[in-house]
Order: structure tokens, then sequence, then C-alpha cells
């Protein structure tokens, strides 16, 4: 386990070093979760609003092939496109 030590700023404030930031996948913007533990504090990447939805959603029980509903939204998007030129 590697230690890496920062300075807390006034408002509280860490900045999270380049070498944790690229290892966890951290771009600006990003939302981190902390786990506290005792006196210990884990830093994670907060998962993304698609991530935390995911099963809220009834499935069909059917499989899709990818190829089959690339094409329809395709053939979906050709329509609209000629549609819009009527």
């Amino acid at each position: 386990m590697r230690e890496l030590e920062t300075t807390l700023t006034q408002k509280g404030q860490v900045t999270i070093p380049v070498e944790i930031r690229s290892r966890l996948g951290l771009k600006p913007k990003d939302k981190v979760r902390f786990e506290v533990e005792g006196d210990e504090v884990k830093i994670k990447p907060a998962p993304s609003r698609i991530a935390r939805h995911f099963g809220a959603v009834a499935v069909s029980g059917k499989s899709l092939d990818w190829r089959v509903e690339r094409k329809a939204f395709e053939e979906g998007v050709a329509e609209e496109v000629v549609a819009e030129d009527r």
C-alpha cells in the first residue's frame, strides 16, 4: 500500500493527487464517495446516474440482438430525415 499526503485547506478541501485520480479514472466534475470506518476513510468513484438506476426497468425476457436494434434505430433516423425534407 502506498501512502500519499496532501494539505487540508481552510475551507476543508483537499486535492486528490493525480496518481490517485488516474488510477480511479476520475475527471473534473466527477463525484466521489467517502466511506468512513472508524478513523479511516476510503474514497471511491461515485456510481454514475445510469449505474445507480441499473435494474430499475423490468427486463422483457427476450434477448435483443444489438445489430437488429441498431438497424431499427438507423431506419427510424432515416425516416425522420426524409420527413423533415418534405
